[in-house]
């Protein structure tokens, strides 16, 4: 027969075996010091405020560039008010007594402009004395000059902290009326602590609900920022995946030409040499081999419900039948071509067909009813387009599009694909302008005259 002795161990310094209603004790005294005594007295200035709210907006209008300082003349108001209560109300402003009452319940409300936890510091220091010096029978322990006060102080430091201290300054607040009712008012008419810590607890509750509504405000704008950005980033993501798809149907095309004369140029050669043969059956390989790499690049950015194209990928030898269905659509467009037209690269027309389509959908859609007119320059080293419509003879027709900025995204990136320049914006008369300039180096120019 085993017998197992177990040896019962008592909690560590560190409290791992504690039971959770003394951690919890623990954390909320931790959060006390924290709070009211870690660097109680430290500098913290309140700024000035950006002076934009709405009651920055009822000052008159020289006032207005002093709006920022609103918030710093309600606390030296708070603090008038307690020095003429605690001078005044207090001793009845007569004598040198009344004005240090006065001063000693002004004091703590202008601490709270520099260090806000200290000022809830002074204010409780100050009462006591204050009732002292008054030596009120009806009002204690607050007399009106510390009821005031400590109520401006609870409140001015409650906004510049946390919900947290404020419950704090609250319970020491109770405790010390408590304490001063208990220890200190026999002798006195009536006690004013109940009105103190509903009108106090009432403040405090106000303050903390307008800092979750706030704190809850940021957060709400932040995630739409994070939204914005990553609804920007998908369009983006979007339209290159788009424009890759177009493209490789043009790269296919050209890599298939490679292959097919690589495959078809020794029989152009009487006795071709073995060195030249192996060369084009390299060359027909690789482009075999390209064509199969590109064929599994499209599967990679092809979406779920992608159909390959059955009509080859247009140009601008297309633009006039776009041109016939843009005006079937109501949009009265006209096109100017100038300079020597000729063939260019592939990847180039197809790009400036894209962007001309995009560019007269948005008239289509923010400008029914008004005229466009699309310019088509071929120039030496590049193509020049430009867009143009005018303003919407009727603005209560425009619908508001959700897609809107999409398309000019877009068309930003395949002018970036070619290394070309964009702008796009609105005209002096109220139009759209989209220019766009697409270079085309002269060593493409001349492989499209071979």
């Amino acid at each position: 027969m085993t017998e197992t002795t177990t040896q019962m161990q008592s909690p560590g310094p560190g409290g791992g075996d504690r039971s959770p209603e003394f951690r919890l004790a623990q954390n909320a005294l931790r959060g006390l010091r924290q709070d009211l005594f870690h660097d109680a007295f430290a500098y913290r200035p309140l700024p000035r405020t950006a002076g934009t709210g709405p009651l920055s907006r009822l000052l008159p209008r020289p006032l207005r560039r002093y709006a920022g300082y609103l918030p710093h003349a309600v606390v030296a108001g708070a603090a008038l008010l307690a020095f003429w209560a605690g001078a005044v109300e207090s001793l009845d402003g007569e004598g040198v007594l009344a004005l240090l009452t006065g001063v000693m319940c002004a004091v703590p409300v202008l601490v709270t402009l520099i260090r806000p936890v200290g000022a809830f510091w002074l204010s409780m220091a100050a009462t006591p004395v204050v009732s002292v010096l008054g030596s009120s029978w009806g009002d204690w322990p607050w007399l009106p000059g510390a009821f005031i006060c400590h109520l401006s102080v609870l409140f001015f430091v409650a906004i510049r902290t946390r919900p947290r201290t404020a419950a704090w300054m609250w319970a020491l607040t109770a405790l010390y009326g408590f304490v001063a009712e208990t220890g200190f008012g026999g002798g006195h008419y009536a006690t004013n602590s109940a009105p103190m810590l509903f009108v106090s607890a009432l403040a405090l509750l106000s303050v903390s609900v307008w800092h979750i509504r706030r704190a809850a405000e940021q957060e709400v704008t932040a995630q739409q920022t994070v939204t914005a950005h990553e609804r920007s980033r998908r369009t983006l993501l979007e339209e290159r995946t788009t424009i890759a798809r177009e493209l490789h149907d043009v790269v296919a095309h050209h890599m298939s030409v490679v292959a097919i004369q690589a495959e078809a140029a020794p029989y152009r050669v009487e006795n071709p040499p073995p060195e030249l043969e192996r060369a084009f059956a390299t060359i027909r390989e690789n482009a075999v081999a390209a064509l199969t790499e590109l064929r599994r690049v499209l599967g990679v950015v092809r979406a779920e419900d992608y159909e390959a194209p059955d009509a080859p990928q247009p140009t601008l030898a297309d633009l006039d039948r776009l041109l016939a269905n843009v005006r079937d659509a109501g949009l009265d467009v006209e096109k100017v071509v100038t300079g020597a037209v000729r063939e260019l690269p592939q990847g180039v027309e197809l790009s400036a067909y894209r962007i001309v389509q995009e560019a007269l959908s948005n008239s289509l859609r923010h400008a029914p009813g008004a005229g466009a007119r699309v310019e088509i320059g071929y120039v030496l080293g590049g193509l020049g387009l430009r867009v143009l419509n005018g303003p919407p003879p009727n603005p209560a027709l425009i619908k508001p599009s959700p897609g809107a900025g999409h398309g000019i995204t877009g068309m930003r990136e395949r002018v970036s694909m070619l290394n070309g320049e964009m702008t796009a914006g609105p005209t002096a008369d109220g139009g759209y302008e989209v220019a766009v300039f697409l270079p085309v180096p002269a060593t493409d120019l001349m492989g499209d005259d071979v």
